[in-house]
């Protein structure tokens, strides 16, 4: 396991308000052989709506069949179904071999028909799981759906709310939207809020594959409730760039990244803003990296600036890894504006999010191949984005915009020590 802290550059200017970045990267543990696994809580809540007929649920029911096999009898699941109805199909078990004969049994008999409560039956999905809350491992919901949210609670805001309240409780949210009718931002932020991760699956073929990958991830949690700690000076103003919760509070910030999995590796992008200074003054902070079980220690690292004037600023050397990382963060940021744009019918505001981030990293991109193949990239995409999108082709955008920001996969996978990031 390693974690490192690094800036983008170590002078500031004194007589404005600079701007500077840090990369905080973490690298989790490898599973040790003598680890007993901490026990999981699931709930699986699939989406039973009319729109779901045929292939979705079939698959759906299997990826909940495989996902069970993979449990111990230490572990508990539950089984909800919602479409305007709620209904518990197995409530909350340990994952015995009876229980799971019998749980799919029921889920089996379970046919498509209604509307989407969606709110109502994730909520009961995560009750479930609340009854047998472990306090030494994970205990998830799990949400599928291929349609908007409504019948019942339909609030972007309201859900992701909820979310974030069954975070603090103990009880995190994975999200699975399915073909092009769902939500992708309301799935998203609901996620984020909860802890856990979002995954579009274009083709029902892949639901099998992602949900018990996201259970298999589970299973392979190393670290709960990973947190950077960042304790700035007094007029230094700290945010996180990296769509991850944060709270500050005095001179303290707090960047929860959540749960992370043997070998996970994790970029966190910062973004200071430094007050007023006198040249030669030095200032700085300390970063610690902690987690509910004590699995990094508190890990820390130290990071000092120093107060120059305007040419010495102008003249320092960049820290091209930090740049990269930076500049990932600003094109997933454009993407998902233009996406929602274009969606609007506002394509010339779709283009014009493209090509203003492109145009600011051209400015430092200098001859630094990474970053001058993200500008390519970009410049080829604001003709895509300047005329009206395939609603698909939005949500594939948008889909891979959000895993570059939070450092998984393309397909929303977790990624490892051994994976590179991509552009």
């Amino acid at each position: 396991m390693t974690f490192s802290a690094r800036p983008d550059r170590t002078y500031i200017r004194s007589t404005y308000r600079s701007n500077r970045f840090v990369l905080a990267e973490i690298t989790a543990p490898a599973v040790r052989s003598e680890r007993v696994r901490p026990p999981v809580r699931l709930a699986f809540v699939i989406d039973r709506s009319g729109s779901m007929s045929g292939a979705k649920l079939r698959l759906a029911k299997l990826a909940v069949e495989e996902s069970l096999a993979r449990l111990h009898p230490t572990d508990e699941f539950s089984i909800v179904v919602y479409d305007e109805a709620i209904d518990v199909v197995f409530p909350s078990a340990p994952a015995t071999s009876d229980a799971r004969r019998a749980a799919l049994a029921r889920l089996a008999e379970i046919e498509p028909r209604g509307s989407t409560n969606l709110g109502e039956g994730w909520l009961r999905g995560c009750e479930q799981v609340a009854l047998a809350l472990s306090a030494e491992g994970v205990n998830r919901c799990l949400l599928l759906t291929d349609g908007l949210a409504n019948v019942g609670m339909t609030d972007p805001e309201e859900l992701a709310r909820h979310a974030g309240e069954l975070r603090a409780r103990g009880v995190t949210t994975t999200t699975f939207g399915v073909g092009e009718d769902f939500d992708e931002r309301l799935l998203q932020a609901m996620a984020d809020a909860g802890g856990g991760h979002f995954y579009f699956i274009r083709d029902a073929t892949a639901i099998q594959d992602l949900v018990t990958s996201e259970v298999g991830e589970t299973l392979e949690v190393v670290a709960r409730e990973v947190t950077i700690e960042l304790t700035a000076p007094d007029g230094v103003v700290v945010e996180s760039l990296s769509p991850f919760p944060t709270e500050t509070r005095g001179s303290r910030t707090t960047v929860a990244v959540g749960d992370l999995v043997a070998e996970q590796r994790l970029q966190v992008v910062l973004r200071l803003n430094f007050p007023f200074g006198r040249i030669g003054d030095s200032t700085g902070m300390l970063i610690t990296l902690s987690d509910r079980e004590g699995v990094f220690g508190r890990e820390a690292a130290k990071i000092g600036w120093e107060y120059a004037d305007n040419h010495t600023n102008d003249d320092q050397r960049r820290d091209r890894e930090v740049d990269r990382a930076v500049a990932r963060i600003f094109a997933s940021q454009a993407r998902q504006e233009a996406t929602a744009r274009n969606r609007a019918g506002d394509y010339r505001g779709a283009r014009e999010a493209i090509v203003g981030v492109a145009r600011r990293i051209r400015e430092y991109a200098g001859r630094d191949p990474e970053l001058r193949a993200m500008v390519a990239e970009l410049d080829r995409e604001t003709e895509v984005l300047a005329e009206p999108m395939a609603e698909m082709s939005r949500k594939e955008m948008y889909f891979r915009s959000s895993n570059l920001a939070r450092m998984r996969t393309v397909e929303g996978k977790a990624t490892r020590a051994e994976d590179q990031p991509t552009r």
